[in-house]
């Protein structure tokens, strides 16, 4: 899998209801939420875009870019549209973007390898992470074949990338991980306090 044709994506979904704010501006273990999953990412790929409605704080690096929704109230799959035509607009090269949420302190580059070499593009235009059973659709390498495709569903009122997923054909790839969970995500103040506990007994 050449990584040079994928362009790294990180869908920072706002302010949170259950959480109470955005949950990639909060800080464990005095890092910003969003810096773990770029901190594993940003050297995989040439370049990563942000897609993200509000002014937010990031590491600091050249190839990090940051864009807002095309549209604002579609989901994860109307940031997964948005980062396609950002490549369309700006005539980018990549034929691929992989998304990732930025509430995963845990996930890292050694996930996202396994996830590579276990792809047979010639197989789907879409494909997922799996463990235990559970597909992460957020955790996605997406075609920009789909490009047309997934801006008519969603203009026809699609927003559950489940179903959407499902009704164009997904393939997976399996990952057994050590724990602690690479796919733990912060989505309460409890989920925090328990990411604290974990790296506290690492």
């Amino acid at each position: 899998m050449d990584l040079n044709n994928i362009l790294g994506v990180v869908l920072v979904g706002g302010k949170s209801q259950r959480f109470g704010q955005d949950k990639s501006q909060v800080k464990l273990k005095g890092k910003l939420l969003i810096d773990y999953i770029l901190t594993e990412i940003k050297g995989e790929f040439s370049e990563t875009l942000i897609i993200a409605n509000e002014k937010i704080s990031f590491m600091s690096s050249n190839n990090i870019s940051v864009t807002k929704d095309f549209k604002s109230g579609l989901g994860p799959l109307g940031g997964v549209l948005t980062a396609m035509k950002w490549i369309k607009q700006k005539n980018k090269k990549y034929k691929w973007i992989s998304t990732f949420p930025s509430d995963t302190p845990f996930f890292t580059k050694k996930e996202l390898k396994f996830f590579y070499e276990n792809i047979n593009i010639n197989e789907s235009k879409l494909f997922f992470i799996k463990s235990e059973e559970t597909r992460h659709n957020i955790f996605g390498l997406w075609s920009l074949d789909l490009i047309d495709k997934l801006e008519k569903d969603l203009s026809r009122g699609e927003r559950k990338v489940e179903v959407w997923a499902n009704s164009i054909g997904v393939s997976t790839v399996n990952i057994n991980y050590k724990k602690p969970d690479p796919f733990f995500n912060i989505n309460t103040k409890e989920d925090l306090e328990k990411a604290v506990k974990i790296m506290n007994n690492d």
